[in-house]
């Protein structure tokens, strides 16, 4: 099989999709893979490693796509790359359909198969291509929140940790899954006063008896929200329904009983978002504010981290990828159960309940 990987073109995306490691892996197997020149810049891979790896460097984006069997992506096609997705080719990526109906469309137009990072699922429950982002995410989430506290960001001027006689920040993460266990570590770890939310009580269990002293949880609804809202700094927002739009936790009456200066922040954008005022943003103007309330609500957030990001996504994706190509998409997806579920679009007909309950769209099986 011919393997694509393009230039990321998304606002400040410097994540690139496949190492040479991850290059060299597809080639032993006796396919070829095709870089889009400086591609790997951005992650600190330069092309004359993925040519050492055994791939081919292709000088613009229309040629990676005009030549590919499968195109092994970060981010979610955009505007410009949808007239080059060809029918019947494969497009591997994170596409978060549930959050634009253009782009749904777009595919459904293209008769392309979209298999989705994001909803590739084990019989557990668990999501390994969404893990290692939000991994990062949810670490970063603290970091950026962090810096957006401070004065000179228009923040509360509150630091995190707070300082022998004076009280740590308050930090309330919405959301227990991957993206809240990573932030409460993070925000833990500095030290601040850190409250985790959750619906589900068995997490809650679980991360009570892992999470140090400095880490409460509470169950999650609509009146915890709004109690605990008014008295905490940083709001992380961590809610995930695989494949659907995220619900709207926070609303925007309950910005009103905040802190000036309080920050949110909200890892579900990629999903429409948990914060009713949450509209997307990016690494270029990151944050806005709403009732004196500041709202950082990038969509990438991994991809200001992107050496990390890249070899992090790079060590998942790999095995999935490897599938597809040495079995054709269909096979692979009968034989490794967890691949079918990341099936979204197909030959322009919608396989996925989340992203057709989204926008009112008819329901294909897929067998």
């Amino acid at each position: 099989m011919i393997i694509g990987v393009p230039k990321e073109i998304k606002n400040n995306e410097n994540r690139i999709a496949l190492t040479p490691a991850g290059a060299a892996e597809l080639t032993q197997h006796g396919h070829q893979v095709f870089v889009q020149a400086g591609g790997g810049l951005g992650s600190g891979f330069t092309d004359e490693r993925y040519i050492e790896a055994g791939a081919k460097i292709l000088p613009d984006i229309e040629s990676v796509y005009e030549a590919s069997d499968m195109i092994i992506k970060v981010k979610e096609p955009i505007e410009p790359e949808y007239k080059l997705v060809k029918q019947n080719q494969i497009i591997f990526t994170y596409f978060h359909f549930a959050s634009s109906e253009t782009l749904t469309r777009a595919m459904i137009d293209s008769e392309a198969v979209c298999i989705a990072y994001e909803t590739v699922e084990n019989s557990d429950g668990s999501l390994p291509l969404l893990t290692p982002m939000s991994e990062v995410a949810g670490r970063m989430s603290v970091q950026e929140g962090a810096k957006y506290l401070e004065k000179t960001y228009g923040g509360r001027g509150v630091l995190l940790g707070g300082v022998p006689g004076v009280h740590p920040a308050k930090v309330l993460i919405i959301g227990g899954g991957i993206v809240g266990t990573e932030a409460a570590k993070m925000a833990a770890g500095l030290g601040a006063d850190v409250t985790i939310m959750d619906i589900d009580l068995n997490r809650l269990r679980y991360l009570d008896d892992i999470m140090p002293a400095n880490v409460k949880t509470m169950m999650s609804n609509t009146y915890n929200i709004r109690e605990m809202a008014p008295s905490h700094d940083l709001i992380i927002g961590a809610v995930l329904i695989p494949g659907a739009k995220a619900p709207k936790l926070l609303t925007h009456d309950m910005l009103a009983c905040m802190k000036p200066g309080t920050v949110l922040v909200d890892v579900a954008v990629d999903q429409g978002g948990c914060f009713e005022t949450t509209k997307p943003t990016t690494h270029d103007n990151p944050t806005f504010v709403i009732d004196n309330i500041i709202h950082y609500c990038v969509a990438n957030m991994p991809g200001a981290v992107p050496r990390t990001s890249t070899i992090a996504l790079t060590n998942a994706t790999l095995p999935y990828a490897i599938a597809i190509a040495n079995n054709g998409w269909e096979n692979a997806c009968k034989k490794f159960e967890p691949l079918k579920s990341g099936l979204n679009i197909v030959n322009g007909k919608v396989v996925y309940k989340g992203v057709a309950d989204a926008f009112g769209l008819l329901l294909a099986e897929y067998e």
